[in-house]
């Protein structure tokens, strides 16, 4: 059974004196213990503003959530801020995009980390810094007796990724979200981390929603692909499916710019044209038509309706890919 549902969210921001922003469109998605959920898209499409919808971090004013968001059978929309802290940490935990950022400057990386397992577990400070220095141990950070005295500028961004995962995984939540976690990180970095989360997956059945723009992150770690253009999922599969046979444009498009390994020298790539401003309202059309090669007049003119055939592909598009070369994903 699935661990998280999420239907129909949407997620409006409100600006004085200028019409509001819908920037989450209604999603629906699960998620399951032990399995791994990619949201993909261009920067701009709503994957980041789902998981702070998910984790309650959407600020109070100026922000309309609505629809269902249901974590092992309760309601997440509507609880008190009392009962998200109580939650946040403990059950669900998130990896912010940038680390240095993301975990304070003034205080050091034990105190950091020590004070999730304070707040949750209600260990003391001498009891928490032990098991701390074993969270680094295990998240790949070398020396972690020395690392708990240091600040965050003073690791390397590997390091401070790696800090945030720590820090994540403090009460061992039954779901981590990670949003971006390899952006800015060198390639060698971006496999450490990513071989880092699968194993976590794998050893204690957290369920994890991986954010990211980066297919090559998406063909090496998750099960199921989401793939949303400006608030919406458009197309839907498993992993290897969609890379076998991407079936939007908009996913197809995606994986054209892909530069191949077995591509002949010399060979351009295949830009999606436009950019994600360029799009039309979804009640009135289709929002990727201004940029998409496949595009028809019913596109301009009516909402593609949602389309799920077997093994539960979604697909939302009027005139879908037929044919694409396949891509190998083991």
């Amino acid at each position: 059974m699935a661990l998280l549902e999420v239907r129909d969210l949407s997620v409006v921001f409100a600006r004085k004196g200028e019409p509001p922003v819908t920037a989450v469109d209604g999603i629906s998605f699960d998620v399951e213990p032990g399995r791994t959920v990619g949201l993909v898209g261009e920067s701009g499409c709503g994957k980041s503003v789902t998981s702070l919808a998910i984790m309650g971090l959407l600020p109070p004013r100026g922000a309309e959530v609505s629809g269902s968001i249901t974590f092992d059978g309760t309601e997440l929309l509507g609880l008190s801020r009392q009962e998200l802290d109580k939650r946040r940490g403990r059950d669900l935990s998130m990896v912010f995009q940038d680390p240095l950022t993301s975990l304070n400057p003034v205080v050091s990386i034990g105190v950091q980390v020590a004070e999730v397992i304070e707040r949750h577990r209600g260990l003391p400070r001498k009891k928490a810094m032990p098991e701390a220095e074993e969270l680094l141990a295990k998240v790949g950070i070398p020396d972690p007796r020395r690392r708990l005295r240091e600040y965050p500028h003073q690791l390397s961004g590997g390091m401070r990724q790696r800090a945030l995962i720590a820090m994540a995984l403090a009460c061992r939540p039954r779901l981590l979200i990670a949003d971006e976690p390899t952006t800015a990180l060198d390639v060698t970095i971006q496999a450490q981390i990513l071989n880092l989360l699968t194993k976590l997956v794998a050893e204690t059945d957290t369920a994890l929603i991986m954010i990211t723009h980066d297919l090559g992150v998406v063909a090496g770690l998750c099960d199921e692909v989401n793939v949303l253009y400006a608030g919406r999922v458009v197309e839907r599969a498993a992993r290897h499916e969609l890379f076998a046979r991407p079936r939007h444009p908009y996913t197809a498009g995606l994986l054209s710019s892909i530069p191949r390994l077995d591509a002949t020298r010399g060979q351009k790539l295949t830009p999606i044209r436009g950019s994600i401003s360029d799009n039309i309202p979804w009640d009135a059309g289709c929002a990727f038509c201004p940029r998409c090669p496949n595009a028809l007049e019913v596109c301009q003119q009516q909402t593609p309706e949602v389309s799920v055939d077997v093994g539960a592909r979604l697909l939302r598009c009027h005139n879908p890919v037929r044919e694409s070369s396949s891509m190998e994903v083991s």
